[in-house]
C-alpha cells in the first residue's frame, strides 16, 4: 500500500501568509517519492466564516441561544451581511476601487471599534494611503464580526488561537478531554465540512496535523475525532511545535483516542518512518522519536542512531497548493514594524536551524529546535529562494530563524546582490555587535528592510544574568546602524525576570523610552517572563532564586511553570502602565510625559541620565 499523505495546518494560524511547516515537509517528502497534499484549513475556515451565507447562520444561532452581547453588531446585522464578501475580497487584493468604496460614507456600520477609529492618524499621499486606511476600516469591520462570534455564538473563536484557553499548560488531559465529548459549535461544523471536503478529494490513508501553538491543539483533537468517527481507517500524526515542547513526558493514553502517532522534533525522519511503517517496510520499533500506544500504555519509539537529515540537503519548501488568492492582510496596527506580523505575504523560510548562541537562560535551549544548530551555504539558499518565487509569484521573504548569524546574513547578502535576485527580506536576529554600519548596509542593499531582537529587559545586571551576550550600550549602537540604514527594528522585551526589582522596572521603561526617541527602535512588545520546564530557569530555579510552585504534572503538556520570585517585584501590576507607555511610543508620542503618568499607583524614578542613549552614541 502506498501512503497518501494529507498535511493540515488547523486553525487558527497566521492570516495573512501560509505557515510553513507543511510546505517544509511536502519538498522533503516528495523528494522521496512520497504523495503529499496540503491543506491550510486555518485560512479555509477563516473564509468561509467570512461569508455572507455564513454571518446568517451566525446571527440565528445567537438568537436561538439567546446570546445578545454587542447588540449594535445585531442591530446592524443586515449591513454586515450584505458588506462582508466585498471587505473580505478587499483584504485579499487592496486594490484602490474597492479602497475608495470602503471609505465611502455610511459603507461601512458604524460598530463599536469603527465609531472610534482615530481620525489623528496620519496616511501616506496617494493610493497606498487611501488603501491603507481602507485596510485598517476594513480590519476593524472584521474585528467587530469576530467579536459578536466570540461573545455570542463561540467562546474559542479569536483570529489566530482556538481553544487557546484549554491547551496553555494542560497538565492533564481532563478539560480537554471533556470539550472534546461536548456538542460542537456551529464554526467546528463548518470545520468538518471543509475537512471532509479534503478528504474526499485527496483520499488520504494518513492525515497530518502540525501544532504549532497551544491555539491549534483543540481544533486539530477534534478534526481527528470527526476523522476517526466517519474515515476509521485512517491513520492520524500530530507534530509541530506544541509537540516539541509541550508533549515530552506524555503519559496520558487518552490523546490516543484521537490519534495514532506523535512526533517530536524536526518531522522529516520521524514522518518517513511512519510512512516506511504504514507500508510495511519497517516494524514499529524503528519509528523514530515518535509515540504509539502499545497495550494500552503510551510508547516512545526511537531508533537510535537516529536518521540524519542535515538541514544544507533538504530541499527548498514546497508551497504549491496552497492558495495564496485566499490570505488577508489586516491593518490592526498601523506602525510601520508592528504590521508586519498582519500585513502582506511572506514565504517562510529557515536560514540556519537551531540558535548558534543557545545561552539565554529563560530560552529552551535544550531542546532540537534551539539546541541542534546546523547552517548550509548562500548558494543553496539563494537557490531555494528562486525556487520559492517561482512556486509562489511572492517576493517577500521571512527568515524564521531563532537568531539568524551574522556571517551568514553577511554571505546572503552578497550572494543576492552577486545574482541579482531582487527580494524584501526581514529576520531575527541577536544584536551582536558584528552588526557595524557596513553590514548593515549591505543587508539593506540585498533587500532587508526589518530585524527583530531580544532586548528583553533592559538592565545591564539582568542581561548578564539572562547571559544574553549583549549590553545595552551594544544594542543602542546596533540598532541605530540597522535604523540609520533605512532598516526597521522591533524588540522584544520581557519583565518579571527572577530578581527583577521595581526599580529595574522602570529603569527599563526609561531606556525603551530614549530608544524610541533617538528613533534606534522602531517597535517593541513586552511579555512577562514565564518560567518553562526546558529553559535553564526552570530547570535550575535555586540558581535564579525563585521557587517552582507548579503545575502538578499529570500525564499531558509540561512546559509553562508557576514560580514565586521573593526577590522580585510584584510584576504583574506593572503590565497595563508597561503596555500603556509602550502604545504611546508605538505612535512616536508620549517621549515627554513623565514615567509616573503611565501608572495609577506611586512609582521610583528612574536612575538613568536623560542623555544615557545619546552617550552611547557619542
Amino acid at each position: 500500500m502506498q501512503t497518501k499523505i494529507l498535511f493540515i495546518t488547523p486553525p487558527f494560524t497566521q492570516l495573512n501568509t501560509a505557515y510553513p511547516a507543511s510546505a517544509y515537509l511536502k519538498g522533503f517528502l516528495e523528494k522521496n517519492e512520497v504523495s503529499f497534499a496540503h491543506c491550510d484549513l486555518s485560512i479555509e475556515l477563516f473564509t468561509a466564516i467570512f461569508t455572507s451565507d455564513f454571518l446568517q447562520e451566525i446571527f440565528k444561532e445567537a438568537d436561538d441561544l439567546k446570546n445578545f452581547d454587542f447588540p449594535k453588531v445585531r442591530k446592524l446585522k443586515d449591513i454586515y451581511i450584505s458588506r462582508v464578501d466585498f471587505v473580505i475580497a478587499f483584504l485579499q487584493k487592496q486594490d484602490i476601487e474597492s479602497a475608495n468604496k470602503i471609505l465611502e460614507t455610511n459603507f461601512l456600520p458604524k460598530g463599536h471599534r469603527l465609531q472610534h477609529v482615530n481620525k489623528a492618524i496620519q496616511w501616506e499621499q496617494g493610493n497606498a494611503g487611501i488603501i491603507d486606511k481602507a485596510k485598517h476600516y476594513a480590519t476593524l469591520f472584521i474585528e467587530e464580526i469576530g467579536d459578536f462570534i466570540h461573545a455570542n455564538v463561540d467562546e474559542f473563536f479569536a483570529f489566530t488561537k482556538y481553544a487557546e484557553q484549554i491547551a496553555t499548560a494542560a497538565s492533564n488531559f481532563n478539560q480537554i478531554d471533556e470539550f472534546l465529548n461536548s456538542q460542537h459549535s456551529l464554526i467546528e461544523d463548518k470545520m468538518f465540512d471543509l475537512l471532509e471536503a479534503q478528504i474526499l478529494e485527496h483520499s488520504p490513508n494518513l492525515v497530518c496535523f502540525t501544532i504549532p501553538f497551544p491555539g491549534n491543539l483543540f481544533a486539530a483533537l477534534r478534526c481527528s475525532q470527526f476523522i476517526k468517527q466517519f474515515f476509521p481507517t485512517i491513520k492520524i500524526a500530530f507534530g509541530g511545535g506544541y509537540c516539541n515542547t509541550e508533549l515530552r513526558s506524555l503519559s496520558d493514553v487518552r490523546i490516543f483516542d484521537y490519534v495514532d502517532f506523535i512526533s517530536l522534533d524536526d518531522g522529516e525522519g520521524p514522518l518517513l518512518k511512519i510512512v516506511h511503517f504504514l507500508e510495511g517496510k519497517i516494524d514499529i520499533n524503528q519509528l523514530e522519536r515518535t509515540y504509539v500506544l502499545e497495550k494500552n500504555k503510551v510508547v516512545y519509539k526511537n531508533k537510535t542512531p537516529n536518521t540524519i537529515y542535515h538541514h544544507k540537503n533538504l530541499p527548498a519548501p514546497s508551497y504549491v497548493g496552497l492558495p495564496f488568492h485566499k490570505y488577508v492582510s489586516f491593518l490592526d496596527v498601523v506602525n510601520p514594524m508592528h504590521r508586519m506580523w498582519t500585513d502582506a505575504r511572506w514565504n517562510k523560510l529557515t536560514i540556519s536551524h537551531g540558535c548558534y548562541w543557545k545561552q539565554c537562560s529563560f530560552c529552551d535551549v535544550t531542546l532540537d529546535y534551539i539546541g541542534n544548530y546546523q547552517n548550509t551555504t548562500a548558494d543553496d539558499l539563494v537557490n531555494k529562494i528562486e525556487q520559492i518565487i517561482k512556486d509562489t509569484g511572492i517576493t517577500g521573504f521571512h527568515f524564521v530563524d531563532e537568531a539568524a548569524p551574522p556571517k551568514m546574513l553577511k554571505a546572503l547578502s552578497l550572494k543576492l546582490i552577486e545574482r541579482d535576485v531582487k527580494i524584501t527580506w526581514w529576520t531575527n536576529i541577536r544584536f551582536e555587535k558584528t552588526f557595524d554600519f557596513e553590514l548593515c548596509q549591505l543587508m539593506a542593499t540585498s533587500g532587508c528592510i526589518a530585524v527583530t531582537g531580544g532586548l528583553e529587559v533592559a538592565s545591564d545586571r539582568l542581561l548578564a544574568k539572562m547571559k544574553k551576550g549583549v549590553d545595552i550600550a551594544q544594542v543602542t549602537r546596533v540598532t541605530h546602524n540597522f535604523s540609520q540604514n533605512n532598516i526597521l527594528v522591533h524588540a522584544y522585551l520581557m519583565y518579571g525576570f527572577p530578581t527583577e526589582t521595581e526599580q529595574e522596572t522602570i529603569d527599563s521603561l526609561e531606556v525603551l523610552r530614549q530608544l524610541f526617541e533617538k528613533n534606534c527602535i522602531q517597535s517593541a512588545f513586552w511579555h512577562q517572563f514565564t518560567a518553562t520546564a526546558h529553559s535553564p530557569v526552570g530547570q535550575n530555579p535555586d540558581e535564579f532564586s525563585i521557587e517552582i510552585i507548579g503545575p502538578i504534572f499529570e500525564g499531558f503538556a509540561q512546559n509553562d511553570l508557576y514560580h514565586k520570585d521573593p526577590k522580585g517585584a510584584d510584576h504583574p501590576k506593572y503590565t497595563k502602565g508597561l503596555n500603556f507607555a509602550l502604545h504611546n511610543y508605538l505612535n512616536n508620542a508620549g517621549y515627554q510625559e513623565n514615567l509616573q503618568n503611565w501608572f495609577d499607583f506611586p512609582i521610583p524614578k528612574t536612575t538613568h541620565p536623560k542623555d544615557l542613549i545619546d552617550r552611547f552614541l557619542g
